[in-house]
Parts: structure tokens; sequence; C-alpha cells
């Protein structure tokens, strides 16, 4: 596939030729590369929305600084696009997040212009203060740069940088990307103060006045830039009725202002560079600027899928229809059925409404349904608080988050034995989103904890069954992982039925050896079970439906039967499930020649789901492949 550049565009070939552009040149610039993400997009899906936002921001900051001698720290990363094309990466741009290419996430071994990987939020702070402090003790020249949006801004790591920063007298920069959308749109107080310093016309007329007064953009910058903070901060505190959060924490304080107007940026930028200790530019963005519809509908155009490039619309073939739903939509509309008849019943997620389809619930239940930002530790927590009052909160966090909530999920949640059941999205390979997306490690970092439960549907109707078991009795804190995707079954909307704690279920019965499978990647199994049985090879299949508590009777059942076994998960190897199978074999001193299939013990990078599985060994020829060897 080959997208044709702007004139202009297909001449950068890396930050220095942006240097050399006038002032209508870089706004020549924007407008070529926002086409050129516009069509790249379109054709070959990623994350949309944000990239289409700061452009000009991008452009403004390769145009000052000496990338990548100066560091340059994407919050998140989604919105890294322009960043890429303008890096030496426009070529390949193609490639974005498919198998081999690159990665739709900054990463240090693509580029030296990548100064940081990420994928999780509220990251570049940090990591950005680090850089700066290890400098200096270098006594090198640099400045860093950390690129955060307002909702990455609520997670606690960002508070913790800026309060650590805000004493460390590095010469850091923190641009305060602020849309007022994450995927969804952005909650909380911080929100509002944005909003109020954002819309505070008086002080905004007011504050650029003294600006073109005192020329703190021109010659006399230099002389003119203590008296204006102080007229500034006076305004600030004045006009708006309150301090300024970042000024209290020893940050310089610079904006609002029109993240849009890259000529405007540029002069700012220069200005700003040398002034010595924390700084913090406050740049107000529209998410998807320059396509009508993704401005509009910003949720849905974060990352839209295959589009049409003029209109926006996104094709939809008749088969769609008759295509089974996604596990996400499925846990959804099952939590909302099931709050209608269980008021203990409440949702929480951390900045994933849509994402995670709590949005159903909210639509149904308001009140009952909590979005608390991107704040996973919060989350978990809040959701013990909640439990020791008599409700049930469903906590709904992506496998991958999840690791960021750990030590609460240990002792603030099972510790306590709270009735609190997590509810782990994209469990296990999730596909483009690549290494810091997989849900790859939940079942062997929970596996270890005491009194909790863990558990994965074989299919939709396992996953609302599963649902609807916890909610009946609840015994304490429970896991429920599933994966990234639609499920199995078209008809999925079955009357409830309990699901026995612990217990699996026999999927095939055979002679030649035993198959025992976690989660939906059972159904590779049950298809290679099938068509082994053509070839007059017969295997017993079971779907554990739980890692821990195991289902004890079947295990002895397996190895007093079977000395050739295999255990598949969509997780990894190490200490994930297939490790609490050896246990129970050691322990009770079973011999078997044991075979696990997972992840295996590397980051597996991005590709489609079917392309990383068949490189980890355990897609349906690689489940053949396995069996066929072991019989042998």
């Amino acid at each position: 596939m080959h997208i044709k550049a702007g004139q202009l565009l297909k001449r950068i070939n890396s930050p220095s030729d942006i240097k050399k552009l006038t002032d209508n040149d870089l706004v020549r610039l924007c407008g070529e590369l926002r086409d050129f993400i516009i069509e790249c997009v379109s054709l070959n899906p990623g994350h949309f929305g944000a990239s289409l936002g700061v452009v000009e921001l991008t452009v403004a900051l390769h145009a000052i600084f000496d990338t990548p001698h100066d560091k340059i720290i994407w919050d998140v990363g989604h919105q890294a696009y322009a960043h890429k094309i303008l890096t030496g990466r426009r070529d390949r741009f193609y490639t974005n997040r498919t198998y081999k290419g690159i990665s739709g996430f900054p990463k240090m071994s693509e580029s030296v212009y990548d100064a940081f990987g990420v994928g999780h939020s509220s990251t570049s702070v940090s990591a950005a203060l680090g850089m700066a402090i290890a400098s200096g003790l270098r006594q090198e020249n640099r400045h860093h740069i950390a690129v955060i949006g307002d909702g990455a801004m609520t997670g606690g790591m960002a508070f913790e940088a800026l309060n650590n920063a805000g004493v460390a007298k590095a010469d850091l920069l923190v641009i305060l990307n602020d849309n007022g959308i994450a995927i969804d749109q952005s909650v909380g107080a911080l929100k509002e103060y944005f909003t109020d310093i954002t819309t505070s016309r008086t002080y905004n007329k007011l504050k650029d006045e003294v600006w073109k007064i005192l020329g703190a953009t021109g010659k006399y910058a230099a002389h003119t830039r203590g008296f204006f903070q102080k007229i500034d901060t006076a305004l600030k505190s004045s006009l708006l009725n309150q301090s300024n959060l970042f000024e209290a924490m020893n940050f310089r304080y610079f904006g609002p202002v029109d993240g849009h107007d890259v000529v405007r940026l540029s002069k700012l930028l220069n200005d700003i560079k040398n002034i010595s200790g924390p700084k913090l530019l406050h740049c107000v963005t529209t998410k998807g600027k320059g396509f009508s519809r993704a401005e509009k509908e910003q949720t849905k155009f974060h990352a839209p899928g295959f589009f049409d490039k003029t209109t926006g619309d996104t094709p939809l073939s008749p088969c769609d229809k008759l295509k089974p739903l996604k596990f996400q939509d499925v846990f959804g509309a099952t939590l909302a059925e099931l709050a209608q008849q269980n008021d203990k019943i409440v949702g929480i997620t951390p900045a994933m409404l849509s994402g995670c389809s709590l949005d159903i619930l909210k639509e149904k239940f308001p009140e009952r349904t909590f979005d608390v930002g991107i704040a996973e530790q919060h989350a978990v927590t809040f959701a013990a608080g909640m439990s020791t009052m008599g409700f049930l909160p469903f906590c709904n966090i992506y496998s991958t988050f999840m690791q960021r909530a750990y030590d609460q999920v240990i002792h603030d949640v099972a510790l306590q034995k709270l009735n609190v059941v997590l509810c782990l999205d994209r469990g296990g390979l999730v596909g483009e989103d690549g290494a810091t997306h997989h849900g790859a490690f939940d079942i062997a970092y929970l596996r270890c904890i005491p009194h909790l439960i863990i558990m994965s549907p074989l299919n939709e109707v396992d996953l609302r069954n599963m649902l609807y078991t916890v909610q009946l009795n609840p015994q304490g804190p429970v896991a429920i992982r599933y994966p990234r995707g639609r499920g199995y079954k078209l008809v999925w909307q079955r009357p409830f039925k309990k699901i026995p704690i612990g217990k699996a279920v026999e999927m095939m019965t055979g002679d030649s050896l035993a198959v025992l499978s976690f989660g939906p990647v059972g159904n590779n199994v049950f298809k290679a079970a099938k068509l082994l049985r053509n070839e007059n090879i017969n295997i017993s299949h079971y779907d554990m439906r739980f890692a821990k508590p195991l289902d004890e009777e079947v295990l002895h059942k397996v190895f007093k039967k079977f000395n050739k076994v295999i255990t598949v998960e969509d997780g990894v190897i190490k200490g994930g499930f297939g490790s609490a199978v050896l246990e129970f074999m050691n322990t009770h001193g079973y011999k078997a020649q044991l075979v696990q299939l997972g992840i295996p013990d590397r980051f597996i990078e991005h590709g489609s789901v079917e392309e990383l599985q068949a490189e980890c060994g355990y897609d349906l020829e690689g489940i053949l492949k396995t069996i066929k060897n072991l019989l042998k």
C-alpha cells in the first residue's frame, strides 16, 4: 500500500528539515500531515482522533527543539502518529500496527526519536523528570518535554511526578494537551478545573492584552518575563477566584493557548524553552481536529477501524449482522440485566466506559455506574469500599491495566476477603496494540493470591452464566477474564444457569491423550479434536473453566488414565494455568509427559490475534502439530 504524501511533507525526512520552513510553510505542513494521517488510518486502522488533535503541537515541538538530543515523551502514545511520520517513518507508516510493521506506540528500539516506550497512561512526567535529572548529573544541556493529556493527568502517577518535579529543580517542560476527552469524556474535579481556566474569557482576554503590551514574545521578552509572571499569577488568582494548581506545585504556568496555532505555538515554545526549572504549557486542542466526523464523534473516532476518508462512514457488510457480539457487549448487556434483578450490583471502570461496554449499564442505571477516570488503583479500592457497605461491585479493568492495581487487589480486596468481582476485559493476546496491551500476565499474577477465584468462559454463554453465578451468593473476590473481540455464539441470551465453582466440563472423550484448556482458546482445541477424529485420533478435551480452584477430581482422573497431557491457555506459560496443573501433578506424585502451550517467556509484538497465536504455537495448526508430535 503506497500513500502519496503532499509536496512539502514528502521533503520532510527528519526534524532538521522542519527548522528550515517559514511560518506559512509550517501551516501548510500541518495540513498535508493531517491529510496523510487521514488517508493512512482510513485504509489501515489505528488510533485516529488523538493524532489529528496534536498535529500543530507536534510540528512546533520538532521545529523548536533539537530532537533527538532533546527528549519528547508522549504519554500513552495514541497521539504520536504525526511524530512518527516526521521522524523518518513516513514511507513505512503504511505498516503501522501490522505484523512485523512499525508499532502503533512510541518504542525506543524502533527509533532514536522515541525517547521512551509508552502504552499505559500517566507515565510521561515521571520518565521526563528522570531524564532531566540524569542529564543534570551528567552536565548535559538538553531539554526534556512530557506531553500529557488531561485524561492521563487524572492518573495518580502523574500527580506523584508533578509533586516531585516541583522541588527537584530540574529543567522540565510539561505540555498539557487539554481536549476534554481520553476515549470517553474526561471526568472528575480536575476536568472542571481545566474547564474553569479555559473558559474564563475575562482572564484570557486580559492576559493576551498584557502579553502583547509587554512584548512577551518579542526581543524584550527576557526582561519582561518576571514582571509578566507576577501579573499573570495575580490575574489567575483574582479572576478565577482560586490559586493555580500547577503554580502551587512550583511550576511556571503558561496558558491556556490555542493548540492549533502552529505559528504562535512555535514562538511561545521558543520563548519559554530556556526558562529554568519546571514549566507547564496548557494547550487547548480538539480531538479529531480537521476531520468533521472525528470532531463530532470523538469516542467512535478514537480508533474507528476502516472508514471512508471523505464521509467518515464505516463500511458494513451484510454479514456483519450475522456475526456474534463482542465479549464486552455480552458483559455489558448481561450486567445491566442482572442489575435489574439485584439492586446491590454496581459497575466501576477507570475511563473505559464504552471500551468495556459499561455504558450499557450507565444508560439504565446511571446512579450505579462509576467512571473514576484513569485511576486503576483507586478503582479497585473504591470497589472495596463499596463492598464493605453491602454492595457488589463489578470492577471492569483491561487485563493489562489491572497490573497497575496489583497491590490494591492483594491488600484491599483479597486480604479482607471482600466481595468484589474483577472483570478482566482483553485477557490474552489483543492483536494490533501489541506488547503494552496484551493481557498476558493476569492468570500468573492473580493465581498466587489467597481467597481469589479465577475463572474464564469458553464462550459468551459461559460468560453470561459466570456473571450470574458470582452474584447469587458472593463468597469473596472473583476474577473473570475474557478476550477482546467477537465471541462464538449467535444465540447467547439464554436462560441463566448456575456454574459449580471449581468444576470443569468434559468436551470430548478419547484414549490418545488429554488436553486441558482454560478460557476461549479452548475453541481452538475443540476444532482440533474434531479434525483429528477424521484421522482416527481420539483425544479427551476438558474445558477447565477455573484456574483457581482447579477441578482436582478431573485432574486425578486425567493423570490416572493418561501419560501424555497438554495444557493450553491464552496467557504466559510461566506461572500460569499450565503451571498450576504441573504443581498438582507433582504434589500428587503423578508422572506424565506434560506440554504447556501459551505465551512464551518473551514480550509478543503487534499483529492480528491469529498471527500472534500462530507465532506462539496455540492456534489451530499449532495445537494439531503439538498433539501429533506428542503421539509420535
